[in-house]
């Protein structure tokens, strides 16, 4: 069995505890209009065009995006940094794209990592079936779950799904034992009023449980604009400007009030 991943990253602090590795799963069912892994959204191997420029001139070259991995390979990977993580109580996460839109290798290098003492964590944007994720909760540690938007016809029109089944996991993971860091993109014009925060905020205190461990806020950026023309993409948020350090100082205080520790970034 081969899981299709186009980013393998070492010594990461940005997606869980401690020093990580966290392989970056091609394929995502959602487009949101923000996306800054946009090489992430097809499922497929691509070829693309690489540019590269030295004085006057320019290279072109071949780029293959998405490399096939097995769970032995993605041992052999996690064995070579296991020294830095355990001594950080790190380990290995699994992002994207949309790790459970590979459910089937997602769940056995799961069960290969804990089998081997390595702690796991699922970066996930919630749109998979409920029964995929009762599959990998007893091989998960960690849940990193994004909450984008609460209403249905808001979160369909940028996103492009629904997010009734996103909520029902959201419910579903609460229950469980495992702990979850809720990440939250703060995007302008989309989820940054004050009704929306609001209803947001109500959320995660209502839902609060001995599970839910720490808030992300996510502020909107522009580091992927450069993915959107080397894949041929639209970027749809090219006049859009990433909000205020004052702002996002402001949500944080908000999202405090539900007490748990918030952070401003990944």
């Amino acid at each position: 069995m081969k899981g299709l991943i186009f980013s393998v990253k070492r010594y990461s602090i940005h997606d869980g505890p401690g020093i990580r590795v966290t392989f970056f799963m091609k394929g995502c069912p959602l487009s949101c209009l923000w996306c800054h892994n946009p090489e992430g959204i097809s499922p497929l191997q691509e070829t693309v065009n690489q540019t590269n420029k030295v004085g006057e001139k320019e290279f072109v070259s071949k780029e293959e995006v998405g490399i096939f991995y097995t769970v032995e390979n993605i041992m052999e990977i996690l064995d070579k940094e296991k020294v830095f993580m355990n001594q950080s109580k790190g380990g290995v996460t699994f992002s994207g794209g949309e790790p459970l839109l590979q459910f089937d290798f997602l769940l056995e290098a799961l069960k290969a990592c804990k089998a081997n003492g390595y702690n796991t964590a699922v970066d996930t944007s919630g749109y998979s079936l409920t029964e995929n994720y009762k599959s990998i909760i007893p091989y998960t540690d960690l849940f990193l779950f994004d909450i984008k938007h609460l209403d249905d016809d808001k979160h369909l029109e940028f996103t492009g799904v629904s997010n009734k089944m996103i909520q029902e996991n959201f419910r579903l993971l609460l229950e469980c034992s495992k702990e979850i860091m809720v990440r939250i993109p703060v995007i302008p014009g989309f989820n940054d009023d004050e009704v929306q925060i609001e209803k947001l905020k109500q959320l995660l205190l209502t839902a609060k449980t001995k599970s839910l461990k720490k808030i992300n806020l996510l502020p909107y950026h522009k580091i992927g604009t450069s993915k959107y023309k080397k894949f041929n993409i639209t970027n749809r948020m090219e006049n859009v400007k990433p909000p205020s350090k004052e702002r996002m100082l402001q949500l944080k205080e908000i999202f405090c009030e539900v007490g748990v520790k918030v952070k401003i970034g990944g």
